[in-house]
């Protein structure tokens, strides 16, 4: 026993010694063994299967990975590109090692999207448009509208000029319908057949399968199997909804709002090729009042279609039109800070940075006269189209007409097209933005302005000295071109159809674009063209050009820029060419005076801060009691963040809050009744920074304010179809601006209820949004002592 003892006690001391290597050696001999039947198993398994080759590479033999479905292993993509989609780079494709285990890795490249609208795929000389109308209907109204709707497009398609370019429209219910026949893909009925989606949807707040088709054009888009844009093989697309004001009177409260989720994710399916605004209409009092106009304009865009001319442009330095995860979703954050503009002055608070006083810059200069000897020079082209005046014109959004005129859509007719509320003309006179051509007949003006929005870009001069195109050449370029930047705005999202149908026939002009209009030699022809074809005129000066100001003829409203009360503030923010400038600013006052009962006139105050604020609210006074004008419009100046605004002192500290002009307008009102000046303030538009002061003696209707304007009415007076009331020795010689008042001021106009139309819906920034209650008061009495002070 003693021996046993003694024999165990050693093996456990050796154990003890040696148990590490002992340890490490059955591991390494059991890693060897496991080897060893894993690389037999693995050689038999090959036999018994080839793996096939990979799409890859054709040489190389890989595996398989095990997330790859079936039917991918003998994937063509160039033989599947069949609607010119953008291809993967196949070499940026990496298959993971045939040993490695656990979860797979696809690296690969982003493929950025394009902006700009695809361009058309249609052949009109060998093509067939095929028009595919879809609709969804419980109810059997929704269908019977598609059934009438597809009836009178067939019959409009076998009699247009372009017949032989269309094949009679189909009619789909997306009920019965495979949605993967339709909307993963085009149909392929035939190599020379291109199709056009039409999609009429009513809204329901039950589930439907309408609420499954919006789901999977959806799934469709972000499935990452597929491209994100597989219809952009159709030349268009187009979708009218169905919507009952009763249960839903807004959009914000889901009026047609299932049809505004189809034109969203169509517009991304198709790589924006939505070829007409979604139209909507209430079901239950105007559906075919409003589906016949959209059908008009689907029609027009067919044609274009049929024509080759495809489905436009984006509205070029204006916003071209770009789909997002948002479609409303402005990108403002980021960039490289320059040409940064504010728009909107309402709330500017948070972006004021300090920064020196401006500096008073006189920027005046003469040109010494031409010695007699020297021969006068032939007139040459203002805006020639080879300058860089023309490229910087058109790249900041203007259409150049003849070799001095221009026009323009400003971003309040953007905004009225979808809905998101016009200008201060809307709120003051009744001109909706979207009815509204903004224009000039001469770029060239005789001030530069350190607030012109313009950026010093445009020419300037003191006598007109440039080759004059025609007034009828000016008129139809202008016009054809506005209408031609209107069609553009069509595959914007958001975009109204009934207020792009309205738009296509322009009711206003203001003059007042960039330049000085009545600088044209023949401006009282082209003011007689527009008269003429019921365009009203609101005509913008800048009183310097006093014969040109007495000999034109009545317009609408006479506008007449007052930017500074006395004459060295004028010099200091107009920066006049005119050695003899202030004494031209009182003669056009005067004759603003004396022409005050033939047309309507407006003094325009811009009020800068620093320039034309402090202690000048007398000096206005003055000059409003010399005038005498029927308006009085008080604005806040929009900085635009330019190098040139920048050298003549204007930064952004120069802007004035609302409430400080809101403070400025009262003291100018109460000046101006200590005088015996009957003037109030009648109404405002807050979002532009803008307030109106009106004379109560004319523009007052039973204590209530009339500053809205009757066209028509002008119109007849203008022509002589109607007698005025104004009298000379007891005879009637002819009419005033009281006998074409229009309609009282509607009461979100007025003063004190900030002036957007209720029915638009008001669009803030990211981070902002409405005033609470009682702050915009308390901060027009803080910056009313802050003047007084």
């Amino acid at each position: 026993m003693l021996v046993v003892a003694n024999s165990v006690i050693e093996i456990l001391l050796i154990w003890h010694q040696h148990r590490l290597p002992i340890l490490l050696s059955a591991l390494v001999v059991a890693t060897i063994a496991r080897l060893a039947i894993y690389t037999r198993q693995r050689r038999a398994k090959t036999s018994a299967s080839p793996v096939p080759s990979s799409p890859i590479e054709k040489k190389a033999v890989e595996l398989k990975p095990e997330w790859l479905p079936e039917y991918t292993t003998t994937l063509s993509p160039p033989q599947l590109n069949t609607d010119n989609h953008s291809e993967d780079d196949t070499n940026a494709v990496v298959l993971v090692a045939r040993a490695k285990k656990g979860p797979k890795t696809v690296k690969g490249r982003k493929i950025q999207k394009k902006i700009s609208t695809p361009a058309p795929t249609f052949d009109h000389k060998t093509d067939k448009i095929q028009a595919l109308v879809f609709f969804q209907s419980l109810s059997g109204t929704t269908e019977r509208y598609a059934a009438q709707f597809t009836k009178v497009l067939g019959e409009w398609t076998a009699g247009c000029e372009q017949s032989s370019s269309f094949l009679e429209p189909q009619t789909h219910d997306i009920s019965y319908i495979e949605h993967d026949d339709y909307f993963i893909s085009p149909p392929k009925a035939g190599v020379n057949i291109k199709y056009f989606y039409i999609i009429l949807v009513p809204t329901y707040n039950i589930d439907t399968v309408l609420d499954i088709f919006i789901e999977s054009l959806q799934e469709t888009h972000n499935d990452f199997r597929i491209d994100t844009a597989p219809l952009s093989g159709l030349l268009g697309y187009s979708v009218f909804g169905f919507g009952d004001k009763e249960g839903w009177p807004t959009e914000e409260e889901g009026f047609c709002s299932q049809a505004r989720e189809v034109d969203k994710w169509m517009a991304r399916l198709t790589a924006r090729k939505r070829a007409y605004p979604l139209g909507m209409a209430d079901v239950k009092t105007e559906a075919e009042e409003r589906l016949q106009e959209w059908r008009i304009g689907v029609q027009e865009a067919l044609i274009e279609l049929a024509e080759g001319r495809g489905l436009g442009e984006g509205v070029l330095g204006s916003g071209d039109p770009a789909e997002s995860d948002e479609d409303d979703v402005e990108d403002v954050e980021g960039g490289s800070g320059e040409d940064t503009r504010v728009d909107d002055v309402e709330d500017l608070g948070t972006m004021v940075t300090s920064s020196s006083a401006p500096i008073p810059v006189d920027f005046t200069s003469y040109k010494k006269s031409t010695p007699k000897s020297k021969p006068t020079a032939a007139p040459k082209e203002m805006v020639p189209t080879t300058s860089p005046t023309h490229a910087a014109l058109t790249k900041q959004g203007y259409s150049i007409i003849g070799s001095h005129s221009g026009v323009k859509i400003c971003r309040w007719t953007k905004s009225a097209l979808r809905g998101r509320g016009s200008c201060y003309k809307y709120s003051f006179y009744g001109i909706a933005s979207h009815l509204c051509m903004e224009a000039t007949p001469s770029l060239s003006c005789s001030n530069k302005c350190v607030f012109c929005w313009r950026h010093g870009t445009n020419p300037v001069g003191t006598t007109w000295r440039w080759i004059t195109d025609a007034p009828e050449l000016i008129f139809d370029g202008i016009t054809a071109a506005h209408y031609k930047k209107i069609k553009m705005m069509k595959g914007v999202p958001g975009v109204r159809a009934e207020r792009f149908s309205e738009a296509m026939r322009i009711r206003h002009c203001a003059l007042s674009l960039v330049g000085e209009p009545i600088f044209y030699p023949h401006i009282n022809e082209l003011l007689e063209i527009m008269h003429k074809n019921r365009i009203s005129t609101f005509l913008v000066c800048n009183a310097q050009h006093p014969a040109q100001l007495a000999s034109l003829v009545p317009v609408t409203q006479l506008y007449v820029s007052i930017d500074a009360s006395n004459k060295d503030s004028l010099r200091k923010i107009d920066r006049p060419l005119h050695r003899d400038f202030w004494e031209r600013f009182c003669a056009c006052l005067d004759i603003l005076r004396n022409r005050r009962f033939e047309q309507r006139t407006v003094f325009r105050l811009t009020l800068v801060k620093g320039f034309n604020m402090a202690e000048e609210v007398r000096g206005y006074a003055d000059l409003v009691e010399r005038a005498l004008p029927g308006f009085v419009e008080v604005k806040g100046v929009t900085y635009c963040g330019t190098s040139a605004a920048g050298s003549a002192g204007l930064t952004m500290q120069n802007v004035p809050f609302y409430e400080e002009v809101a403070a400025f307008v009262t003291q100018l009102e109460h000046e101006l009744r200590a005088r015996g000046l009957d003037y109030g303030i009648a109404a405002e538009h807050a979002h532009s920074c803008c307030i109106l002061l009106a004379d109560r003696t004319r523009f007052q209707r039973e204590g209530r304010w009339a500053t809205r304007i009757d066209f028509e009415r002008f119109f007849d007076l203008y022509e002589g179809k109607v007698r005025g009331s104004r009298v000379e020795d007891g005879n009637v010689v002819g009419w005033r601006p009281e006998d074409y008042v229009g309609q009282d001021t509607p009461e979100w106009a007025l003063w004190g209820n900030g002036g957007f139309d209720p029915r638009d819906a008001r669009v803030y920034r990211k981070g902002k949004g409405p005033r609470k209650d009682g702050e915009v008061e308390e901060k027009r009495k803080r910056a009313a002592l802050a003047l007084e002070f």
